[in-house]
């Protein structure tokens, strides 16, 4: 399992049409297949399971009120942007995982994250999981307290969701995410400019800082606001920006696939057996 951390975001509904693959829409509900899990106190806010026949526009909409209810909440740098945004992705030799599988690992990164707290059931931070893609788990939630404060997530945040899905791999029997020495042969210069050289497609690929993410996410948002206006060119164009921006995505998984793929220790062919003449006695 590979979890990594997007930048944060003012609105959840670019995170959550990422997660589905396509744009959201008013007449689409979202089983509780495809949202697995979410903050306990959900059912404390909303008896009698009606959030079953929620539109993925309810879902981003339910996330978004805590910027309602708490306008003036911001972090301690007046940072408004409190939409936290991650997925984990499973190797891609996986087994698929059952229902059960993917919400059980949806609570136990969450509580990983910092945005769950065991025994505050109607208490917290409203976040869901969506199983949206095939082998990926995307977690989106709101930073802003049910009380109005502002929650910062832990300065180590990636070591421990990297931690949890370890642990997560073993109890049920996954693929780790990297297999392998670790450690490099020392005086490989040819190893050493490959690493360099992988650095620099990683920097690329970077999901949170890289300039691929950025021009994503400004397509992304691009598609979002012309889906809003009235005519079917509007929805057109906006569904040829949200496969631009899948093919964005693709590139950058490729750049990463590639990354790893230079700092793989190589195995060196055996050279070939000497083959030995017989000569005749005359």
């Amino acid at each position: 399992m590979i979890p990594r951390l997007h930048a944060r975001a003012h609105s959840p509904r670019e995170p959550l049409a990422e997660a589905l693959g396509r744009l959201l829409s008013t007449n689409e509900g979202l089983t509780e297949y495809t949202v697995v899990a979410h903050w306990p106190g959900l059912d404390y806010y909303t008896p009698d399971d009606e959030q079953r026949t929620w539109t993925t526009i309810d879902w981003a909409e339910h996330l978004e009120d805590p910027y309602l209810e708490h306008p003036f909440a911001a972090s301690p740098d007046d940072d408004r942007r409190a939409i936290l945004h991650l997925d984990i992705r499973l190797h891609p030799d996986d087994r698929e995982l059952t229902g059960p599988e993917w919400s059980e690992a949806a609570h136990r990164l969450a509580r990983a994250a910092g945005i769950e707290v065991p025994g505050a059931a109607e208490h917290g931070w409203r976040w869901i999981a969506v199983q949206g893609q095939p082998g990926r788990l995307d977690l989106i939630a709101n930073l802003i307290h049910l009380d109005g404060t502002w929650r910062t997530p832990p300065a180590d945040i990636l070591q421990r969701l990297a931690g949890e899905a370890r642990h997560i791999e073993q109890d049920m029997h996954l693929i780790p995410a990297r297999t392998g020495p670790t450690k490099r042969p020392a005086a490989r210069p040819v190893l050493a400019a490959s690493a360099q050289l992988a650095g620099v497609l990683t920097q690329l690929a970077d999901e949170q800082a890289g300039p691929l993410a950025t021009v994503r996410g400004l397509v992304e948002h691009t598609a979002y606001r012309i889906a809003r206006q009235p005519g079917a060119a509007g929805t057109d164009t906006a569904h040829r920006l949200q496969l631009i921006a899948r093919r964005l995505h693709a590139i950058q998984q490729d750049l990463d696939a590639t990354a790893a793929h230079l700092v793989q220790p190589r195995v060196t062919a055996a050279p070939a057996a000497t083959q030995r003449t017989a000569h005749r006695s005359l």
